[in-house]
């Protein structure tokens, strides 16, 4: 894939607000990431699926929180999973975008799986130092390649990619500009897939729990309707929609009872528990 946009962060961070996320994530160091990453070295930047295994609640004081810790990481490297399943099938011949790329967990979980190439953006240029060395360390930085880019405005060529996908970053960008960079990447017929989080339309705007994950996360999180509106108009036909909310609970249930605990579980949980707020998979091809 030709590299052209320069690597300047005047290029790539357009906005006073553009800034102000990669600032943020510059400056992030949160155990709630680090700790859950250090157990097998696949570093994530997103939330998990599944029941928890309750018997990581009993044993000895003294090792519950590692335990604990070891199994909300088995949840958020299944919601991974369970994001590259709606890929469709890949070879080594693809290319793929990780697109909010964080630390590269996914990243190298694709190129593991499909043996394809892979290039993650961030508007992080320590996230993407830090994925870089986690990539020359695995051997494998010939094929899995880190970059300071705007995902919005990749340089990447047109129609390159055979499929891409947002994990837990679209709350930091317009749709329509997104998905537009998404349908002009993607080759006829590609894949395009996201795990996001976005307010219900039925019960009216942000609540009062969404509102804080807002402030929290220095976010905006889309209603729900404005993801189909935006793939529609950009050419990308949901293929599939899986409602994940019910099975994200289990991991903020036990992510309140560990020690990285940061204060926005009670939010998370209450808007999922409200109905306010939806964890949706959604597929989607390039037409």
């Amino acid at each position: 894939m030709t590299d052209t946009m320069p690597s300047t962060s005047g290029s790539v961070l357009r906005t006073a607000y553009q800034e102000s996320v990669a600032e943020y994530w510059n400056a992030e160091q949160d155990p709630v990431n680090l700790r859950l990453g250090d157990v097998d070295g696949l570093y994530h930047h997103h939330y998990g699926v599944g029941d928890f295994d309750p018997s990581v609640l009993e044993g000895p004081e003294e090792t519950r929180n590692q335990r604990i810790i070891e199994e909300m990481h088995r949840l958020e490297t299944a919601q991974a999973e369970l994001l590259l399943d709606h890929l469709g099938p890949l070879g080594p011949r693809d290319r793929i975008m990780d697109t909010g790329s964080g630390r590269g967990g996914s990243s190298f979980m694709a190129h593991n799986r499909f043996g394809c190439a892979v290039d993650g953006v961030s508007i992080s240029q320590k996230q993407v130092d830090f994925s870089n060395e986690q990539a020359r360390e695995r051997g494998v930085a010939d094929r899995v390649r880190f970059h300071f880019r705007n995902m919005l405005d990749t340089g990447f060529e047109t129609g390159s990619l055979s499929a891409s996908w947002n994990n837990e970053s679209t709350m930091y960008v317009d749709l329509h500009e997104l998905f537009a960079e998404h349908a002009r990447l993607l080759r006829h017929g590609g894949r395009y897939v996201t795990i996001t989080g976005c307010y219900n339309d039925v019960t009216g705007g942000r609540s009062k729990a969404v509102s804080r994950i807002d402030e929290h996360y220095t976010c905006n999180i889309h209603p729900r309707s404005a993801y189909f509106r935006a793939m529609a108009a950009n050419g990308l036909v949901p293929i599939s929609v899986v409602d994940l909310t019910d099975q994200t609970i289990p991991y903020w249930e036990l992510r309140a009872r560990s020690s990285v605990a940061t204060g926005i579980e009670d939010p998370f949980l209450t808007a999922y528990r409200e109905g306010s707020f939806h964890y949706l998979l959604i597929a989607a091809d390039r037409v």
